[in-house]
């Protein structure tokens, strides 16, 4: 049986509810899906801004993902949730300049972008992602 470890930094919002922020088995790392909060106030940002909401709910997945000794080259996949179909293009731009500026090379990381209610009102967007070390 693989060793067990919770993932847990103040870099990324606390989770609300009964999970863990990451939790890595092995050499895989899952994070829990993030959303656009800031990890120093606990609020929301960016109302109704899915670029900057997209950004910052990636910097939450990069901070977890970094306390598990992983980086964003090493994600095999990211799921995106956007709350309307309408939202796509910006967090696509939002989304390519993020991976761009955190993964070198051409190994890029796979994506599925679902279109979803999501638990708050002021989500636009949560991400989660999976990684191999």
């Amino acid at each position: 049986m693989a060793d067990t470890s919770v993932i847990r930094t103040d870099a990324a919002p606390a989770p609300a509810h009964v999970f863990s922020q990451g939790l890595r088995k092995g050499n895989m790392l899952q994070v829990s899906g993030q959303g656009p909060m800031d990890p120093e106030t606990n609020t929301y940002i960016a109302e109704g801004d899915v670029y900057a909401q997209t950004l910052r709910t990636l910097e939450n997945v990069r901070a977890i993902l970094e306390a598990g000794g992983a980086s964003v080259a090493d994600v095999l996949m990211f799921r995106v949730y956007l709350t309307d179909q309408s939202l796509f293009p910006r967090m696509n731009e939002a989304y390519g300049e993020f991976v761009e500026r955190y993964v070198p090379g051409a190994e890029l990381p796979c994506r599925t972008t679902v279109f979803v209610g999501l638990p708050h009102p002021e989500m636009l967007v949560e991400i989660d992602a999976v990684a191999v070390l």
